[in-house]
Parts: structure tokens; sequence; C-alpha cells
């Protein structure tokens, strides 16, 4: 009983700490991990090799090996070009450069995952807008809802997934088949949406007439050529393969590692520079969150949790999936996405080992999926990409406040939350 206490009380103090920022995640996530093993409830065992209450190697080695990935390619001067190439093509009409950025994000996060799409494109973004003289903010709050809907396509497009995808035994091509049907009608809609919600900064005219749109020249942002080229051969190799990984059986994680190494040496990158580009940071905090979450396995208390979930579900999964899918997105609003799907992931599989459907054929798995990734819209702190650009923009002398960023992030996750309820009845209850 003692353990029990110490370990939800760690835990409670931890969550709180990263909920409200009041320490960085990283040191609030690592001081838990210390405090459970001073009371002697963290050991190597347990922490490095234990399945149910270590650290899952399979998501930090997928994202380890995609931001080895990404950081190849970012030296090739890709990013800069596709957004120069959307202010180009817009010809400066606000709105049609909205759009473009727009379907950039969608297209790249599923691919790279939505907060390496912001930290490549948000940059760009703005040096755009201040070319054309256009405000920046409505252009980066729909980078950021953007990729935070494109990330919901596949496994790989947004931290949760790749959590819930590791302990669901979730494909890739899963995704492809669940989940991207819903993100092409989500991102349809937000498109439509977005003039609405951007009316009035969309009424701006262009700054400075067609003579910077003559001079931008998409093609002198790409530094080599022939990199560039290796490495988008590689990058489709790779996403192949992720399609494939379980006819080919390799794990996700050795897909994302095999890659890494191909785009290495087919771009004769040196160590220092694309391991200057992993975000280590997050890394450890993935592997703190695995143990702290552990933690809680180890002396019951997530169990207790599930019988209890599973107990007032009972057969009722139209009622679990609705409580997940809208108790994720409001839950989500306030606390990043990542520890909490680490946190609910257990709970949620024990609810699905209750009802008559399992692993992609489960309503549950994939309104918890829509739930977290959508509920990272909500507002600024909801999502690892929303904090990327806040943090850009600020940077860059036009912050982009809490409260203006939420009056629309709110607007949109009720909007797609309510489109992907309709989803999964109609999918997996009313079509069933």
């Amino acid at each position: 009983m003692i353990l029990t206490s110490a370990a939800l009380s760690i835990f409670i103090v931890a969550y709180a700490l990263i909920a409200t920022e009041r320490v960085h995640r990283v040191a609030a996530a690592l001081g838990g991990v210390a405090a459970m093993a001073v009371v002697g409830l963290v050991d190597a065992e347990s922490a490095f090799f234990d399945h149910h209450t270590g650290i899952d190697w399979n998501v930090i080695f997928l994202l380890f090996g995609m931001m080895i990935i990404v950081g190849v390619l970012k030296q090739t001067g890709l990013f800069e070009f596709l957004a120069l190439w959307a202010a180009k093509r817009s010809g400066g009409d606000p709105y049609r450069l909205l759009v473009l950025l727009v379907l950039i994000s969608a297209t790249v996060a599923p691919i790279l995952d939505n907060v390496t799409c912001v930290l490549l494109v948000a940059p760009v973004t703005l040096s755009v807008c201040r070319q054309l003289g256009l405000p920046s903010a409505p252009y980066l709050i729909s980078l950021i809802l953007a990729s935070n809907i494109g990330g919901t396509a596949t496994l790989i497009g947004d931290p949760p997934n790749i959590i819930i995808g590791s302990r669901a035994g979730l494909s890739f091509l899963d995704f492809l088949v669940h989940s991207l049907p819903l993100t092409v009608i989500l991102l349809a809609g937000f498109v439509v949406m977005a003039r609405w919600l951007f009316r009035r900064d969309l009424r701006h005219e262009v700054g400075i007439g067609g003579d910077v749109l003559a001079d931008l020249r998409p093609a002198d942002a790409i530094t080599n050529m022939r990199m560039l080229v290796r490495c988008l051969a590689v990058l489709g190799l790779v996403m192949v393969a992720f399609s494939l990984h379980t006819v080919l059986h390799l794990d996700p994680s050795m897909v994302a590692m095999l890659g890494a190494g191909a785009t290495v040496l087919v771009s004769r990158t040196e160590p220092e520079e694309f391991l200057e580009e992993v975000e280590w940071g997050t890394l450890a905090f993935f592997m703190a969150l695995f143990v702290l979450v552990g933690s809680l396995v180890q002396v019951g208390i997530i169990g207790r949790i599930s019988e209890l979930a599973a107990e007032a579900m009972g057969d009722r999964e139209l009622l679990a999936s609705t409580v997940l899918l809208f108790g994720s997105g409001v839950v989500g609003a306030f606390v990043d996405n990542i520890p909490y799907t680490t946190a609910t992931v257990p709970i949620v599989e024990e609810m699905v080992a209750a009802t008559p459907t399992s692993g992609a054929d489960s309503p549950l798995w994939w309104s918890f999926v829509f739930g977290a990734d959508l509920g990272g819209n909500a507002t600024a702190v909801a999502a690892g990409a929303n904090v990327v650009v806040l943090g850009i923009a600020a940077k860059a002398g036009e912050p982009i406040s809490f409260w203006q960023f939420t009056r629309y992030g709110v607007v949109t996750t009720v909007a797609t939350l309510l489109v992907a309820w309709g989803y999964v009845y109609l999918r997996y209850f009313a079509l069933a």
C-alpha cells in the first residue's frame, strides 16, 4: 500500500510539472524516474528489459531512425524549396498561399511526423510571409492544425500513433486503411473552413507587388540535387517497407534504422552533421515516460483502472468508443498528448481485451488514435508541434499568444472530432 501511494504521488507530481511547464518536461520526467528508483519501484530490469513496465525500444528506435533520415534530408534544401514554390505558385493570393502551405504540411507530416514537419517548414513560412508583406499568424496556425490532422494518417505521422501502434500491434498498412480516409476528409474540410476562420487576415493585400514574386527562385534553395535524389529514393523505399513490414517480418523500428543507415551511406554525410539534428531531449522524454507509467503498472494501479473501465463499459463498444474519442480530445487539449497517450494506452489495451474485437478491427483503438491526435489541435500546449511553432514565432519577433492560437484550435478540434465520431460510427457500427 505504501509503495502504491508513493508511485501514484510521484507520478501525479511529475505529470503536473509536465502539464504546467513549471519545469522543463524532460527534467520533470527524469526527476520522476529518479524518485521512483529511490523508493525502490524502478531497477535496471524493469526499466530496460521488461516488456510491460520498461521502455518500448521499438518506439525509441523508430523515432531515432526517422530523425536521422530527416537530418540528412534537411541539408538538401528540400523544405525551403517547397515553401518558396508555394509562394511562387500562389501568385500573391493570400488564401491560395495558405492552401498550398496546408497541403505541403499535410503531405510531409504523415511521412516525417508532424513535429519534424513544422520544425522544417515554419521558419521558411515566416520568411515567405515577410517577403510578401503578409501577417504570419494565420499561416503558422494553419501549419500547426494541418500537420496535426495530416499526422493522423500514418503510423509514424504523430507520436501517439507510434505508441498506440506498438502496443496494439497496428501496422503501417492498418493506419493507411483506417486513418487515411478520415484524414483526407478532415483536410478537405479544413481547407474550406480556413477561409472562414482567417477571413479577416486573408483580406490583406500582398505588400510588395510582383517584383519579389518574380525574383523568387525555388530551385536555388536546393543545395545538392544529387544527394536529394538519392535520399528521396531511400525514403521511398522506406515508405514501401513500412507498408509491407508485416510481409517482410520487419518491425517498423528496424525499417527506420535500416533506412537511416542507407540514407547516411548514399549521402556520405558526416556523423556530426546528421546527429546534431536528432532531438535527444524528445527521446529522453519518451524513455522516462515509459518508465514512469511502467511503475504504475508494476504496483497494480493501471490494472485496477483497466478493470474498472472494462466493467463500466461492458459490451457497449459504441459508448466506449465515444468516451475514448471525445475524452481523449478534451484531456489532450490541456495535457500534451504524448504523456497522456503513454499513460492511457495500457488501460485501453485492457478495455479492448474485454470486447469481441481486437487489433485493427477494434473501434476502440481507432477512437483513441483519432481523439489523441485531433485533440492536439485544441490549445497551444496540447501537442509538440504547437509548442515548437509558437516558440519559433516568438523567437522571430512575431509571437502568437496562447489565446490567439486557442480560439482557432478549439473550433477546429470540435469540428474534426464530430466528423471523426461520425466516421467511427458509420465504419465500425452502422455499416459493420
